[in-house]
């Protein structure tokens, strides 16, 4: 391994130390000064309005669909359960099902447009024959009876919604009690003798009404400390929304996870059908092509060596010896570098082994940091192998680095896997540097990349594999 200095300009990753994936250790918590500063600006950030409009907004959807649904399952019910109606009462079912499954929907879509949360879709209904088997597939679906929960748990957390958006309504009336003061006239001398009202969000708070100016301001000041407030209250109700939406209105655990896997098992496909691409193009344009040449000139050489040819040529014979050695010491370093490109050699003796190694051919100093216990499977090894060799690869060619860092633990059942440099950042999947190869052949086996490359670095790049494939 190579020398290199005590440290990084910024301390190296190192998951050892639980430090966050951002490069040095965890961020302290923001002191006073940035927490009052936070206080007072939530009621002027685009987050806390579009959270207010999205509380506004999703009330009356809320309301109307949570009524229709109720109401057709309800009648669904009733019907089903007796001998007459049974029939009908299961159509009442499905489409209440539909119209829950519509106005999720609608909900998901009110998320993206107002909140940017982007949840996929759930699976649709499995495909049956005849009209009883799409009957029964409809009532047995479960993504939709997923929405009905949310349909109904939905109303009292847009109840409070609302609520929050009336401390937003609230606040901003009681803000401009001194202008209401001097333009409609609600002070005593110009025919306001009951004073300027000032509202109040709370329940038991009634409407106090203030005489003089003073009073006026002592309203808008109430009112500044309802807008302070208000944000917090959006934010509240949208964070439990957010989550319910992830858990009702989303694919299911179960059905992401079979999406997951159909789209790992597809890249698995992939990267192995590239690899024999490759093998094979390889093995034609390279050794094979040096193997042709070694036998041509073998082949004249036994000609020329051929009892009782006259005039052997000596010099001949010994360039042609000479180039067909040539051919063959290529043709063995090739077939080497391939089998190497298959399986590294260095992954014999273990993955320290095999990273003290890479770190050691590295043109940028590396400082290594391993401690892996237990060893993995055959299969992880081989990954975190290709992993480390290719983000040393993006340093030295893309990062500017002047040193790099690999660290490699197990934490929790995981292999984590930390590459970092002190160049200019920038770095990204679709950037020409590999990531998104990286990305994929790290998914297979349920792995995971985070990558931190603000501009300017460092680069700090984590890789979450499994210990055993």
């Amino acid at each position: 391994m190579r020398d290199t200095p005590k440290a990084l300009a910024s301390p190296p990753y190192d998951p050892a130390r639980g430090e966050a994936p951002h490069g040095g250790r965890r961020p302290p918590p923001p002191g006073r000064r940035g927490l009052a500063r936070a206080v007072l600006t939530a009621p002027f950030t685009a987050r806390a309005w579009a959270e207010a409009a999205f509380c506004l907004a999703a009330f009356p959807l809320t309301l109307a669909g949570f009524l229709l649904a109720v109401v057709l399952l309800c009648l669904g019910s009733g019907l089903l359960v007796s001998l007459i109606g049974g029939i009908l009462g299961a159509l009442f079912l499905v489409l209440a099902l539909a119209l829950a499954r519509g106005l999720g929907g609608a909900h998901r879509a009110l998320a993206r447009w107002l909140l940017g949360e982007h949840i996929p879709s759930p699976v649709p209904s499995a495909p049956a024959r005849g009209p009883f088997g799409r009957l029964d597939a409809r009532l047995r679906d479960a993504a939709a009876w997923r929405c009905v929960a949310y349909v109904v748990v939905k109303l009292p957390v847009s109840a409070f919604g609302l609520y929050a958006v009336v401390w937003w309504l609230t606040g901003l009336t009681n803000l401009t009690t001194p202008l209401r003061w001097g333009l409609l006239g609600q002070y005593p001398g110009h025919g306001g003798e009951r004073g300027a009202p000032t509202l109040t969000p709370l329940p038991f708070g009634g409407s106090p009404r203030f005489h003089t100016f003073g009073g006026t301001l002592l309203a808008a000041l109430v009112g500044a400390l309802t807008l302070l407030v208000a944000p917090w209250l959006t934010r509240a109700v949208v964070l439990v929304d957010r989550r319910l939406m992830r858990e009702l209105l989303g694919p299911g655990t179960l059905a992401e996870r079979v999406r997951d896997l159909e789209e790992t098992r597809a890249l698995a496909v992939d990267d192995a059908a590239a690899l024999l691409r490759r093998v094979e193009r390889d093995l034609h344009d390279g050794a094979q092509v040096r193997l042709v040449a070694l036998a041509m000139s073998l082949d004249m050489i036994r000609e020329g060596l051929a009892a009782g040819a006259p005039g052997v040529d000596v010099d001949r014979l010994r360039r042609l010896v000479e180039t067909a050695h040539h051919n063959a010491t290529e043709a063995i370093g090739e077939l080497r570098d391939l089998a190497r490109g298959i399986h590294p050699p260095a992954l014999d003796d273990g993955l320290p082994d095999a990273l003290a190694t890479l770190a050691a051919r590295s043109t940028v100093p590396v400082e290594l940091s391993v401690d892996v216990p237990v060893r993995p499977s055959a299969a992880i090894e081989t990954i975190a192998y290709f992993c480390a060799a290719e983000l040393l690869t993006n340093v030295i060619k893309h990062s500017g680095a002047r040193r790099a860092a690999v660290s490699a633990a197990q934490r929790g059942g995981a292999l984590l896997l930390g590459v970092t440099d002190d160049g200019h950042g920038g770095a990204g999947p679709g950037r020409g540097s590999g990531l998104t190869g990286l990305r994929q052949r790290v998914r297979t086996v349920d792995g995971t990349v985070d990558i931190h490359s603000p501009p300017g670095g460092p680069t700090v790049i984590t890789v979450e594999l499994p210990l055993h494939a």
